[in-house]
């Protein structure tokens, strides 16, 4: 049968069309529930200690790796992972930061303080909630401070002496509300196998005992979910923020032997370094710090590479020192502390680095079964996030067109 040019024409364009149309979003009852497993390094999964975690990668969609944002550290990532912001972009710009007008900002007492650290960003349960969509977080980084006039529907402060297990109990709880007060956006968040990873050393006995900890977790909250009726219909994320690697009383390069401390406004020390020359030793400080050194390379804020997307923010320091991988930029004081911590592990290192690469594992019904993605970057996290949610994002970083891959 013929057909006319302008008929093969329009059939062309809604053969494009369709092509080109976003995944379909989910079924409005269909819950998401974000997991963070801090300090979850990519090849973790590989050591055949996280059966549940396997199976669900096995069986949704798993990433090679995630590439963290720079720095890789704990509140900056984990707030890049709900706005979809390099750090220099949403303000959260390390664990401990200094801003022109509000003060010091410290991960310890975060939720002491203005939610006003938080607001150059929105994180997604506020839009989402603006949106008509209910959030539980179940701790999360900036989940217990109000942040441009919104809070999750449901959280609790974090509380470090909760057992994994609570707080799946925890989900499940607000997962069996009535249907006009349940949340569909929920998050979990578990910092054991960082901590131990970080006082034992990602090799350890006991990071591997936190694995096997967190994946029973998990395990438990699959079945919990499948007595529900929930499991078919629930789409989890699962990510970490951060990777892990071994460092040494050995390999510590000594600040006091490059600079006069008393001539600086010291910021942060360790994996990462920022200061603030005092008025007068500007070019002094400089001169030592920007000379090359082994195995630390630091920079004038504004001139840091530009694919680490670091160097525009107040709270940036004026010079920034990145240390090599297993190395740190100490201060003696800091090291001859009683509780300083020797060799172990540690994180905040340059994000290329294949020890930083994070965790990513998707599963439910709105994913793809058994694909293996390429690394991407975790702030293309947030666009599929919002997709699921069937929210308009807010202006982001990330790029939507890796959610087209994993969705069905």
């Amino acid at each position: 049968m013929k057909i006319s040019f302008r008929a093969a024409l329009a059939l062309l364009v809604i053969f494009l069309a369709a092509c080109a149309a976003p995944a379909p979003k989910s079924k409005p009852d269909s819950p998401l529930i974000l997991i963070s497993i801090d300090g979850f390094r990519a090849d973790y999964l590989d050591r055949g200690l996280t059966p549940n975690l396997s199976a669900l990668a096995a069986d949704g969609v798993r990433a090679e790796a995630m590439r963290p944002a720079f720095p890789s550290l704990t509140f900056p990532n984990h707030y890049t992972l709900v706005t979809g912001l390099y750090p220099d972009h949403h303000g959260i710009v390390n664990n401990t930061m200094v801003d022109p007008v509000l003060g010091k900002f410290s991960y310890k007492k975060s939720a002491e303080l203005s939610g006003r650290w938080w607001d150059g960003a929105e994180p997604l349960w506020v839009t989402a909630g603006r949106q008509g969509v209910r959030s539980g977080t179940m701790f999360w980084p900036g989940s217990d401070v109000e942040i441009r006039g919104g809070r999750p529907d449901y959280f609790l402060p974090f509380n470090g002496k909760m057992t994994p297990e609570q707080r799946v109990e925890q989900v499940l709880g607000w997962l069996d509300l009535p249907a006009d007060r349940r949340p569909r956006f929920l998050t979990l968040y578990f910092e054991q196998v960082d901590h131990e990873s970080h006082d034992h050393g990602p090799n350890s006995p006991e990071a591997d005992a936190a694995l096997r900890t967190i994946d029973s977790t998990i395990g438990r909250l699959v079945d919990e979910l499948k007595k529900r009726n929930l499991y078919a219909k629930t789409n989890m994320v699962i990510v970490s923020d951060h990777g892990m690697t071994a460092v040494s009383d050995q390999r510590n390069v000594l600040l006091d032997r490059l600079i006069d401390l008393t001539h600086v406004d010291l910021v942060t020390a360790g994996v990462l370094t920022g200061l603030n020359p005092k008025p007068g030793y500007e070019d002094e400080v400089e001169k030592a710090l920007l000379a090359a050194h082994d195995h630390v390379q630091c920079w004038r804020k504004g001139e840091i590479p530009a694919r680490l997307h670091y160097g525009t923010n107040p709270r940036i320091p004026a010079i920034v020192c990145a240390a090599e991988d297993g190395w740190q930029l100490q201060t003696q004081s800091f090291l001859d502390r009683p509780n300083a911590r020797h060799g172990g592990g540690e994180h905040g290192y340059d994000n290329a680095d294949p020890n930083m690469r994070a965790l990513f594992v998707a599963h439910g019904p709105a994913f793809k079964h058994g694909l293996v993605v390429a690394e991407f970057d975790n702030v293309d996290v947030y666009p599929l996030l919002a997709q699921l949610l069937g929210v308009r994002p807010e202006p982001n970083d990330g790029n939507a067109a890796t959610a087209r891959e994993m969705l069905r």
